[in-house]
């Protein structure tokens, strides 16, 4: 078993049965009200800046702002768990400049919104890739991780450093590393067995899935755990999304009739 993989079991098996137990209590409900699990693409902070005349990075410091009041909101609408798109796998590719600035952003997000989010009874998880990333951010976020682990408000998970096809080739890795251990029976590989190899394993799997910025792609978001996700493609820029619209998504989603395959008689 690899040490990421480790880490990942060790932090969260202490919560992993009862999540799961809870899922299954919570899900029906979930069906004829709001969504349980929220993941947002947060997207449209370069624009925001851009259309006032200021260099990308201030709309990134705009739209971190913004997360707080979206995670604050969460209990009175009734969800328990929001996964936020931070940085992507592909963002590597912007420029130096904004790829240093984003980084340092993280590392002040974490540093100053600890308190606040220990303090409101969040939950905080990270899934990605952390190779890439710095001793320094990593050391906070596996404290953030820590501090929070008893928290039951909301379960806020941020996904940093994270690509969906990445997540599945790692996932598949590690399944494979069992097999020839061993441990795990080439038999026993199925949809069921994949996903707890998958950074959201302890998670349930996403009801609503917002894109803001008018972009109607998913780009590499939660490719496998959103199979059966209803989808919101909003033209707001992420700065600009408030409560008040998340509050409205989350109402919309209460009527929609989900028959995940099945013919409704």
């Amino acid at each position: 078993m690899t040490p990421d993989l480790v880490k990942h079991t060790q932090n969260n098996e202490d919560i992993a049965i009862a999540d799961r137990a809870e899922q299954t209590v919570e899900q029906a409900a979930a069906q004829d009200h709001g969504p349980r699990h929220v993941a947002i693409i947060m997207d449209g902070n370069g624009r925001w800046a851009t259309q006032r005349g200021r260099p990308r990075l201030f709309g990134h410091h705009a739209g971190a702002k913004r997360v707080r009041e979206i995670v604050e909101s969460c209990p009175d609408v009734g969800v328990k768990y929001l996964t936020i798109f931070a940085f992507s796998t592909e963002n590597w590719k912007r420029t130096q400049v904004e790829v240093a600035g984003l980084m340092s952003l993280f590392r002040r997000y974490i540093t100053k919104e600890a308190r606040a989010l220990d303090g409101f009874g969040a939950r905080v998880r990270f899934i990605g890739d952390r190779v890439r990333l710095d001793a320094k951010l990593i050391k906070l976020m596996d404290d953030l991780e820590d501090m929070t682990a008893h928290n039951t408000s909301i379960n806020l998970t941020i996904a940093l450093n994270y690509g969906g096809r990445d997540e599945v080739a790692r996932a598949t890795k590690r399944l494979a590393e069992e097999v020839a251990a061993g441990r795990l029976s080439p038999e026993d590989v199925d949809e069921e067995t994949l996903p707890k190899y998958l950074d959201t394993y302890v998670l349930p799997d996403p009801d609503l899935v917002i894109r803001t910025s008018g972009e109607a792609r998913i780009s590499n978001f939660l490719l496998w755990q959103s199979a059966y996700a209803e989808y919101e493609f909003i033209e707001t820029l992420w700065p600009d999304f408030s409560k008040e619209e998340f509050a409205k998504l989350c109402a919309s989603y209460g009527g929609r009739e989900r028959r995940f395959g099945a013919v409704k008689t």
